[in-house]
């Protein structure tokens, strides 16, 4: 990313402005600047700890927020339940300042970074003050400080969330009805158990044990802060090996350049107009990206023949399914994306292949996926035919429902795209079909071409 949009900058500087105007009364106020210092300090050395980043979004210019914060979070939860809230803001600036940044630019990127994590601990902490929990922790009474605990919690991700689906609204420019959409509950849970881990150190230092008692709790933080790195570490190697995968596929048929990308997309369309949880939605969209790797098994020649395929090149070519599935077998990450590749070109009624499945002994992925291809091959212009327009190619999934195509997914996929909208890109490298007098192809017409 080269710049960030005016209108983020704008965005960004005025929260900067409010990170500033909740630190404004610290001259005025009695600070235990030890505790300020000693938490400040311990947070910014955990920002630098290097971690797998997770971007949001290249354009956000906090995109890499969750690298660092989600992992030490109890730092700053215990300045909240600990310090005033002018204080507690405090705490987050040296860390988010001094952070790393993957991305560029990296002054915009720090700037939202600090001022998005000062407003929302200043918010945590006086709402934690102004339900009484500062005196509950040192008072028999302690269980009531869960109460005021807990709404800190609540208020921290609510400031984050609303911060955040701004930025996204301005930055990437997401549409704004779905922007906030889904943001607060997946910060939720684990800012909760942070929490929980922040409350246990804000009361250790309190407690006659003092800080060096509470500081202990950073242990087994730093246990799941290198399991959560492991974690993204496998993601990242998962992705790498999907990715050499796909642009091996678009190297040998550059006909069908972006369609693996394309199909997994709208596979992930269907899988959530279907109500799919979240981790098969993960595992459909690699099944829709892989779902043509076999065609690594099949001569070039045959997937960039401009005329008609024989009888015998057609069988050949439908051997991609099982050349796919054979070379994904082992790929333990793929789980049931493996039956789909391999059967993604049977037929509700018998007649697909490879093994003629009828009905539901076709695996619900493949069936997912059966949609998206064949749409995308519609929708999409290649040497032997042009794109047809969306609603057409909707129209003609639906007259193939029930016999080619499972009415579910087509009627997820209308759906999903009477929502979002579908804009896809011009792929051949050839002149399109308006120009070389050739059809428009039928979902059932694209078997045996470069995208079968």
């Amino acid at each position: 990313m080269g710049s960030v949009p005016a209108w983020a900058r704008a965005y960004v500087a005025c929260v900067a402005l409010l990170a500033l105007v909740c630190l404004a009364p610290l001259p005025h106020l009695r600070v235990p600047w030890g505790i300020v210092a000693l938490l400040a300090v311990l947070y910014a050395g955990c920002e630098r700890v290097t971690l797998p980043p997770r971007p949001r979004g290249a354009g956000v210019p906090g995109g890499e927020t969750t690298h660092g914060m989600g992992t030490f979070l109890p730092l700053l939860l215990a300045g909240a339940f600990l310090l005033p809230p002018p204080a507690a803001a405090l705490v987050a600036l040296p860390g988010a300042l001094l952070a790393r940044v993957e991305q560029r630019p990296r002054g915009p990127r720090r700037t939202w970074r600090a001022a998005q994590l000062a407003v929302a601990v200043w918010a945590a902490s006086r709402m934690y003050g102004a339900l009484g929990g500062r005196e509950a922790l040192v008072t028999p009474d302690f269980p009531y400080a869960l109460v005021p605990a807990g709404a800190a919690v609540l208020t921290f991700c609510a400031v984050l969330t609303v911060l955040d689906g701004g930025i996204l609204v301005l930055a990437e420019r997401a549409p704004v009805r779905g922007a906030w959409r889904g943001l607060f509950a997946r910060s939720l849970a684990p800012v909760a158990v942070h929490g929980l881990a922040g409350l246990m150190m804000a009361v250790l230092w309190r407690s006659p044990y003092g800080p060096v008692a509470a500081l202990l709790v950073l242990l087994p933080m730093y246990v799941s802060c290198w399991v959560f790195a492991q974690y993204h570490r496998e993601r990242a190697a998962h992705q790498a090996t999907i990715r050499a995968l796909v642009q091996a596929v678009d190297i040998k048929d550059g006909y069908t350049r972006g369609h693996s990308e394309r199909v997994g997309q709208a596979s992930v369309m269907i899988a959530r107009e279907l109500g799919m949880r979240d981790e098969r939605v993960e595992v459909l969209r690699f099944a829709g990206i892989l779902h043509d790797v076999g065609k690594l098994g099949v001569p070039t020649r045959l997937l960039r023949k401009d005329g008609p395929l024989t009888p015998e090149e057609r069988r050949i070519i439908e051997l991609h399914p099982e050349y796919g599935h054979e070379m994904v077998r082992g790929i333990g990450f793929l789980g049931e994306a493996r039956s789909a590749i391999l059967h993604h070109h049977e037929r509700l009624d018998g007649s697909g292949y490879p093994y003629g499945l009828t009905g539901s002994q076709i695996p619900e992925f493949a069936r997912v996926v059966a949609v998206a291809d064949a749409f995308d091959a519609m929708t999409s212009t290649r040497s032997y035919r042009r794109a047809r327009p969306v609603p057409t190619a909707l129209e003609e999934l639906a007259r193939c429902a029930g016999a080619q195509f499972d009415p579910r997914m087509v009627g997820a996929l209308t759906r999903a795209l009477g929502r979002h909208g579908w804009h896809p890109a011009v792929t051949a490298d050839l002149a399109p079909a308006a120009e070389t007098g050739m059809p428009p192809a039928r979902p059932s017409d694209t078997v045996g071409r470069s995208a079968p």
